[in-house]
């Protein structure tokens, strides 16, 4: 397993260099969205409208974050469990996302995308949203605001860490940790 910085938007140059387990420090413009947002991105798409940003090599982030104490553009920003944007991910990876960030185990249909369009599905940890706010250095609502938490914002990030989940090879560490400490009869 390696440890990559890398900076957004992405690239298949850069995805494609990534294997599950592989440890990521995220720089750069990283977009929120979660399933409420995804649903109303999807309908654009469908309907042939413009995004409220560019997807093209964009990281969407699976998070709804606390209200900033004064001073600081964010609160704690812990991810979301990803399975409830299953259903949306796919069509945002084939209209030129390439990563995004939460936790949990995604279906076959991502998995399936991420080989299909070079995506990463990358884990963060689960309760540790106060250290990984800490991480995000700006933060702007950009879309859908009357959806609180769950509006979509353009937040800059600086060494995010991340852990890569699901690759471009099909890999999912999941599946390959069980497999690895699994007691067999």
């Amino acid at each position: 397993m390696a440890t990559y910085t890398l900076t957004t938007p992405l690239t298949s140059e850069d995805t494609k260099k990534l294997v599950a387990g592989d440890t990521v420090l995220l720089n750069g413009t990283i977009y929120t969205a979660r399933d409420a947002a995804h649903k109303r991105l999807v309908e654009l798409i469908e309907a042939g409208e413009e995004l409220p940003f560019d997807l093209e090599g964009s990281v969407i982030y699976f998070v709804g974050p606390t209200p900033p104490k004064p001073g600081d553009p964010i609160g704690s920003a812990g991810p979301t469990t990803s399975y409830r944007m299953d259903t949306y991910s796919p069509t945002m990876l084939k209209h030129g996302s390439k990563g995004m960030i939460g936790k949990g185990k995604r279906n076959q249909a991502v998995k399936d995308a991420c080989v299909e369009y070079d995506g990463i599905y990358f884990g963060a940890t689960g309760g540790a949203g106060a250290l990984l706010g800490k991480q995000i250095r700006s933060a702007e609502v950009i879309a859908y605001p009357e959806l609180g938490p769950e509006a979509v914002r353009k937040i800059t990030v600086e060494d995010f860490p991340v852990t890569v989940v699901n690759d471009t090879k099909g890999n999912d560490i999941y599946q390959m940790g069980r497999a690895q400490y699994e007691v067999k009869d």
